[in-house]
């Protein structure tokens, strides 16, 4: 079951996304905060699997906020659900650590669907955004694109992988054996089109984006 930390000054977005987990049995929503600063309190306490945030709360500015979070509750994805639409915000937040970014014009299945994939470890990034992150980085040939066709266990073995995890560690957190991570790491290397260790580890922390 992944945890579920709602930030979100709007009482009505908190209630909303209450319940739309409250019968779900694979998500459980273990707090929601509206500000900035009761968002920092309570990660010094507890630290969510996952973090679905509005970029625009207060008392913060929420780039900064992503980038803090990233570097210091390592553990946590976070989903940016926001009232600012896609063209204003999106690629400044996934380079700052964000795993997806929707537009609260969304349906709740899309909704849904962002935080399952972003809980299993993987990004959630419509058309609209990847198109234009690989348009704007032409250096990244395509990198997106690549990430979005991992399962969810390539893209955790990846993440695990980028962190600096040894193969027995991995091994270890995903309840498989050694044989198994360096199968992952080859079918690794040939997604994403790369000839080691190191340049798939570079290729994940392109442009700070990581599949988690």
């Amino acid at each position: 079951m992944s945890t579920i930390l709602i930030a979100d000054h709007h009482p009505i977005t908190r209630e909303g996304i209450t319940s739309l987990l409250s019968k779900n049995e694979d998500l459980q929503i273990i707090g929601t905060v509206s500000t900035g600063n009761e968002l920092f309190k309570f990660l010094k306490n507890k630290i969510p699997d996952v973090l679905i945030m509005e970029i625009d709360l207060p008392e913060i500015n929420g780039i900064t906020a992503l980038r803090t979070i990233k570097s210091q509750f390592t553990g946590t994805k976070m989903l940016v659900f926001t009232c600012h639409p896609e063209e204003m915000y999106a690629l400044s937040a996934i380079k700052a650590g964000a795993s997806g970014y929707l537009s609260k014009t969304v349906s709740t299945e899309n909704l849904l669907q962002a935080i399952q994939q972003v809980a299993r470890g993987g990004i959630y990034l419509n058309k609209n955004i990847t198109e234009k992150i690989n348009s704007g980085f032409p250096q990244s040939n395509g990198l997106i694109s690549k990430f979005k066709k991992l399962s969810t266990r390539e893209a955790e073995v990846l993440n695990m992988l980028a962190s600096g995890k040894r193969n027995k560690d991995i091994a270890d957190a995903l309840s498989i054996n050694e044989k198994t991570v360096s199968t992952y790491k080859t079918r690794l290397l040939q997604k994403l089109k790369v000839d080691n260790l190191a340049d798939l580890i570079h290729q994940t922390r392109l442009l700070q984006i990581k599949p988690t």
